[in-house]
């Protein structure tokens, strides 16, 4: 396994649509874990293949205090979209930036597993704010998208200082 480097906003390979794995295979499951990796390294609760410039659909996530549930999905479709609720997030991509989207409370998502299995997941909480958020980078869209101008300027002038600062 291998940490992967993670694409920080705003660069622009982070708005490149994912494709669909056409065959889950040995290349896909070293990606899947070399991606759980990286997010675990960071640390993190959810990667997408755009973040680590992979623009595949494939996404991990592990909500657990323990790092014990790791979920793999690929190709994920969401089925269901059922409430509203308003969740501070936080991003790989956008480090140190924490604000508060609106997503749907619960969803029902399909997808692949490692195995190229079929599945459905119905989730909600955090599992399922991060379920979408992480779908979102597969479509080439960043959680600050959500915010207003003002504040993606902000993040961007936070982020470009930050990066002065670590160079």
């Amino acid at each position: 396994m291998a940490l992967l480097p993670i694409l920080r906003y705003p660069d622009p390979r982070l708005h490149k649509k994912a494709a669909p794995v056409e065959v889950v295979d040995e290349g896909i499951r070293k990606l899947a874990a070399d991606m759980a990796e990286t997010m675990y390294a960071a640390p993190g609760i959810g990667l997408a293949a755009t973040q680590v410039d992979v623009h595949k659909q494939v996404i991990v996530i592990d909500v657990s205090e323990d790092k014990s549930r790791l979920l793999t999905f690929i190709n994920p479709v969401i089925l269901e979209r059922v409430g509203e609720q308003a969740c501070e997030e936080g991003c790989l991509s956008v480090p140190g930036i924490y604000e508060k989207v609106v997503r749907a409370e619960r969803v029902k998502v399909r997808a692949l597993d490692l195995q190229g299995k079929e599945f459905t997941l119905e989730a909600d909480g955090l599992l399922a704010v991060c379920i979408q958020h992480e779908m979102d980078h597969l479509q080439g869209k960043v959680f600050v998208q959500y915010l207003s101008r003002l504040k993606q300027e902000r993040i961007r002038t936070r982020l470009a200082k930050q990066s002065r600062i670590t160079a």
